[in-house]
Parts: C-alpha cells; sequence; structure tokens
C-alpha cells in the first residue's frame, strides 16, 4: 500500500482526496516537482527544492516551506515506501477556493500533495544495455513561459502524445526559428565531433536537474569540450549523437528522428562516457 502526504497527513495514497474547487484541479495552478531516489538516496534534492521554490515565486504562491521541511518529507515517504528505487513527486497548488475565478484569491491555504512511485533501477553504462529512443519531431506549441515547472502540463502532454501514436518515446522540440528547444518531457543534447552542445537556458525550456547534473560532472571531468547555445535543427539532424536527459531516464541515447538513424544509428561513445561520469557524480548534488 502506497503511502502519501497530503496538507499535513500521511495516509494510503486512495484515500488522499483534494476539493474539485481546488485550483490545481480548475486551472493547473500549480508547480511540482519529481526526485528520484534509489536505496533511500535521493539524487538532485537542492536543486529540485531550489526550482519548485523559485517557480512558487514565479506564480505568487506563498508556501512557507524551508529545505529541511521538504527533506524530512521526502525521507519520511521514502520510508514509508520501502527504501527501494522510488520517484518522489510533489506537488504546491494555489489552494481551493469558494468559487471559480480567474484571479488569485485570497487568504486560501495552498495544497501540498506527495507520493511515491517505483521507478526502474538507474541506467547502467553500457552499450549493450542502453535503452536507446526513437524520437519524432515536431514545431513547439506551447506556452512561453516554460521555465516553469507548472502542473498545466497539456501541451507537453500533446507533444509527447504525437511522437507516441507513432511508437516513439519522445518528441524533440523546435521553435519558428527552426531552433531546438528541449522534448517534451526531458531537455536535449547533441554530440558533434566529439563536443557535447545543449541549447542555452531561456524562457523556452525548463532548466532540468539532470541537464545540471550532466553538465557538472562533464565539466569535473575536464576532457570533454561543452558548447551551451543556439542549436538548430540542422545540426540536430546532422549530429553524431543526440541524448535526452530526465529525472527518470537519466541520459538516454536517441538512435532514430522522424525515422532517420542518428550518426550511424547506434548508441554512441561519448554517451557511454558521459553515463559512466553521471553514474559517479549523481548522488553530490
Amino acid at each position: 500500500m502506497s503511502i502519501a502526504f497530503l496538507d499535513g497527513q500521511y495516509l494510503p495514497l486512495e484515500e488522499a482526496k483534494i476539493s474539485p474547487m481546488d485550483r490545481g484541479f480548475l486551472f493547473g495552478d500549480g508547480i511540482y516537482e519529481v526526485v528520484p531516489s534509489y536505496a533511500g538516496k535521493m539524487v538532485g534534492f537542492a536543486p529540485h527544492i531550489a526550482r519548485m521554490q523559485q517557480g512558487l515565486a514565479a506564480v505568487g504562491i506563498k508556501l512557507d516551506w524551508s529545505e529541511q521541511q521538504w527533506a524530512d518529507l521526502c525521507h519520511r515517504l521514502i520510508a514509508e515506501n520501502g527504501s527501494g528505487n522510488l520517484g518522489i513527486y510533489l506537488h504546491v497548488s494555489r489552494g481551493a477556493d469558494t468559487k471559480r475565478f480567474h484571479a488569485f484569491p485570497e487568504n486560501v491555504t495552498p495544497t501540498v500533495f506527495a507520493f511515491a512511485f517505483e521507478i526502474a533501477p538507474p541506467p547502467v553504462a553500457d552499450k549493450a544495455l542502453a535503452k536507446p529512443y526513437k524520437v519524432t519531431s515536431t514545431q513547439d506549441l506551447r506556452w512561453d513561459r516554460c521555465q516553469i515547472k507548472s502542473t498545466a502540463l497539456l501541451g507537453n502532454v500533446l507533444h509527447f502524445q504525437q511522437g507516441y501514436e507513432k511508437g516513439h518515446g519522445e518528441t524533440l522540440l523546435y521553435n519558428a526559428n527552426n531552433e531546438l528547444t528541449e522534448a517534451s518531457a526531458c531537455n536535449a543534447f547533441i554530440v558533434k565531433d566529439n563536443v557535447v552542445i545543449t541549447p542555452l537556458l531561456d524562457n523556452q525550456k525548463l532548466a532540468g536537474i539532470t541537464r545540471l547534473i550532466v553538465l557538472g560532472t562533464l565539466r569535473k571531468d575536464g576532457n570533454i569540450v561543452i558548447e551551451e547555445r543556439v542549436v538548430t535543427m540542422d545540426e540536430v539532424r546532422s549530429a553524431d549523437e543526440v541524448w535526452i536527459t530526465s529525472s527518470s531516464k537519466e541520459i538516454a541515447p536517441v538512435i532514430e528522428i522522424d525515422g532517420a538513424p542518428v550518426g550511424d544509428g547506434k548508441v554512441g561513445d561519448m554517451w557511454l562516457r558521459a553515463q559512466t561520469l553521471y553514474s559517479a557524480g549523481k548522488f553530490d548534488y
């Protein structure tokens, strides 16, 4: 039985209920995070919570929780749910009002909800065991504040569905200038001539925690050239390697885009190097 947290109470997940007047339900008016953990040890906890606090501030949700309070919540949920390979979903909505009205209500208490769910073991740095992805590409039609990790994910869901209906595991997105932004639920990297390249962060992209850790571990190695810059879709299609990164996928190799192979269509050597470094350093964040 999965144990969840809702507004100060730990209870079985199936017993957790919110009001239909909650603005998270009515408007997608909330912020969320997903923190992966393996054998009770979390990956990227501090930057996940920092991003959540930044998101709450950006949308004007006032929740006076410290990093320690979030840590205590996560550790309790991990322990209550068996301390295996778990994702911890953290969700804060603006709260429940007495009426449906677009303007932010006054004197409402944010709803805080969290639960744990099983995730796959961490990927192994082994080409033979890697899970390669085939992806779709399409123009990014979401809103212009993608740097906020909002619970209003319909745009991401619709883009993901485009790839899913073709049997693909993700959808790479590009803007009106034919520049790579990210994927529907991941950040994106390319490799060309042994240089690791990823788009600069801006309002079109979420500052992924896995992206942060990947860049940190590669820079710490000191022997890999990294560029953060505009990446065109022409560069993506001619890349030697393409990766997508997220808390659940870590670094996932992409071997096909829109039916065309990436590079030689196989998992690349730079992916192996990057995943090895990531696996060794991910718990340092």
